[in-house]
């Protein structure tokens, strides 16, 4: 949602337009930097009620070249070049023309931004199945021995666990 609605701003251009006030005293009045006040009027007479209406948009990589080339060949500053082509916010053809300067043309691609749409599928795990068949007799016996060493220690170990708690005395307040 915008600040200011485009009712308030057209009124606060026709009182500077009226000429009765400078950018300063109409800013002042409406609790508005000067400089806001001045980009409204060059909008509205750039573009007429359109310029201060609500815009949202997102410029190909083609446009973005034509207003810097525009600029660049009028010498003009980034908040002519703004209001000529109804760009509302200035400062972004001075990104353009730095993200042009340091990477050429492809920077000027709009790139997807947040995050993608759905996480790339994994990889399948490779599976692992032991070929028991070739394994000895005692490789086995002692795998087998090895796993029930292992499953009487984590027993035991759960068994602690759950003793400990009532091992211990209730502490008085």
């Amino acid at each position: 949602m915008t600040k200011h609605d485009e009712h308030f701003k057209l009124r606060v251009v026709q009182q500077y337009l009226a000429g009765a006030s400078g950018y300063k005293t109409v800013s002042k009045q409406h609790g508005l930097d000067d400089s806001m006040v001045r980009r409204w009027v060059k909008w509205f007479e750039a573009h007429g009620v359109n310029g201060l209406k609500k815009k949202f948009t997102h410029y190909p990589a083609e446009v973005k070249l034509s207003v810097l080339q525009h600029m660049w060949d009028n010498e003009l500053s980034g908040g002519q070049t703004a209001a000529l082509f109804n760009i509302r916010n200035p400062g972004v053809i001075r990104v353009w023309e730095r993200e042009y300067q340091r990477a050429g043309f492809d920077a000027l691609i709009a790139r997807p931004r947040g995050r993608p749409k759905s996480m790339p599928a994994a990889p399948p795990k490779p599976e692992t199945k032991r070929d028991d068949s070739n394994r000895s007799k005692e490789d086995l016996q002692a795998e087998v021995e090895h796993l029930r060493m292992e499953n009487a220690y984590l027993k035991k170990l759960q068994a602690l666990v759950q003793a400990r708690p009532q091992a211990q005395p209730k502490k008085r307040k």
